[in-house]
């Protein structure tokens, strides 16, 4: 693989602390002069705003250009869908002005569906902790600027953990759920490739038989994956906070059904209900 470079003019929708740090994605580090350092298929890249361009830089599987391109969403216009989205009412209106360069990443499915099985019930230092670790140990060395970089492995090569192995990786409660997942995958109990045809609702009941996928899981695997499906709504607490303060107002937040906030949410975001959700989540969380 050779070194390669890519840019584009800056746009307020390409924010790199918006896309990195909004809980979509595991493998992307900051680094002291403020770029962003990631690893996703065999590609490893550092991308920094510099002189009103955004640069991508690194080594790339491929042509940078149309990876870039595909992996960030750059052909999706997000500026008409903010503009959509901030006609509904003045809070959506405020998260979007917070997080405007938010952008989904095109996340490989089979790496999305692991990364986000190790999420459940964890923060988010700890699961870059894990993810790294099974990379490390599975993955293939990619050296890039006088550093080591471990690519995500594939369902084969982690189809060689055992659950005392992944136990030792961290784990925890969820080797077992990583390992069954793996064999699922692996033996196309579950094909990837076909989910990508199927709609929404038939791919959401499939991942959902996937040991450790939840309704959360399968929803953020749903948006953050390549399946890329923008009509699905994730809900976690901060998500369910942000919509009982501003719509339910539910004296106990923890009783706020989560069929009545996906209902809500349908009503008032329609198909860009998962767009809304970053910027929501975004918002809540660190505003």
């Amino acid at each position: 693989m050779k070194e390669q470079y890519y840019q584009i003019p800056k746009i307020d929708t390409f924010c790199l602390e918006h896309i990195f740090e909004c809980g979509q994605c595991f493998r992307w580090n900051k680094e002291k002069d403020g770029s962003y350092t990631g690893v996703f298929k065999n590609n490893v890249l550092n991308v920094k705003e510099e002189n009103n361009k955004i640069i991508f830089h690194g080594v790339c599987q491929g042509n940078i250009k149309e990876i870039v391109t595909e992996y960030f969403d750059l052909n999706r216009n997000y500026e008409e869908m903010q503009k959509k989205l901030s006609t509904i009412d003045e809070n959506v209106k405020k998260s979007i002005l917070y997080g405007r360069g938010i952008r989904l990443l095109n996340q490989e499915l089979w790496e999305t569906i692991i990364s986000f099985i190790i999420s459940a019930n964890n923060n988010i230092p700890r699961i870059k902790g894990i993810i790294e670790r099974i990379s490390k140990q599975y993955g293939k060395l990619i050296k890039w600027n006088n550093k080591e970089y471990y690519t995500f492995p594939t369902a084969q090569e982690l189809s060689k953990a055992t659950v005392e192995d992944l136990r030792k990786l961290g784990l925890g409660f969820r080797d077992k759920r990583v390992y069954e997942t793996t064999k699922i995958i692996l033996t196309e109990q579950v094909n990837l490739d076909k989910l990508k045809q199927e709609d929404t609702e038939k791919v959401r009941d499939t991942l959902l038989t996937l040991p450790g996928v939840g309704p959360k899981v399968a929803d953020c695997i749903l948006l953050f994956s390549t399946l890329k499906r923008l009509e699905v709504f994730p809900i976690d607490v901060w998500v369910r906070r942000v919509m009982n303060e501003l719509y339910i107002h539910n004296p106990k937040e923890e009783k706020v059904n989560k069929k009545e906030i996906e209902k809500l949410a349908k009503q008032k975001y329609g198909n860009l209900a998962g767009i809304a959700q970053q910027y929501l989540f975004y918002w809540k969380r660190e505003a």
